[in-house]
């Protein structure tokens, strides 16, 4: 069995973007919860305020040999409005950002040209906002937040 490697995104509501990541062949496991910010050990309730500057993120743990970094970020891209400052649909606040957070310089890379790539594509009207940044101390969420939708029987964050 070959290493495994970790990716992290914030695309909005972190359980709706669990789900689409869960199940993706490669996918070992996920983990919701929340990083980017200037606080330690945020919980829920002071992130979904806005005021840790924490984003809700999903931390995949894939393995490279079944599903590619590219792959991961092409179901990101997919799943979300890159476009929306600190937005995605009814949800509002840099709590919500599009931003992928890189563990290497090669995710780095290949995160800034999938960008660039997803860009000159036209396939968005307005311009992409997603930040590209550095990975930094993840906070797992809490345990109900965890797998939310096999856990509630839902299929999207609208509710």
């Amino acid at each position: 069995m070959g290493k495994f490697e970790i990716a992290t995104f914030g695309a909005g509501c972190f359980w709706e973007v669990e789900f689409f990541l869960k199940q993706i062949n490669g996918v070992q496991s996920t983990e919701v919860g929340y990083l980017g910010g200037n606080y330690d050990n945020p919980t829920y309730e002071m992130v979904k305020k806005g005021v840790t500057g924490h984003a809700e993120v999903v931390q995949v743990v894939f393995d490279p040999t079944l599903v590619t970094y590219s792959d991961l970020l092409n179901v990101f891209w997919d799943n979300h409005n890159p476009t929306t400052l600190n937005r995605q649909g009814d949800d509002v606040g840099t709590q919500y950002r599009s931003a992928i957070f890189y563990h290497s310089a090669e995710q780095q890379f290949v995160a800034q040209a999938s960008k660039l790539a997803l860009e000159q594509s036209k396939r968005f009207s307005k311009p992409i906002v997603t930040e590209i940044t550095p990975v930094s101390t993840f906070y797992r969420a809490e345990e109900y937040h965890q797998n939310y939708f096999e856990k509630n029987g839902l299929s999207s964050c609208q509710i």
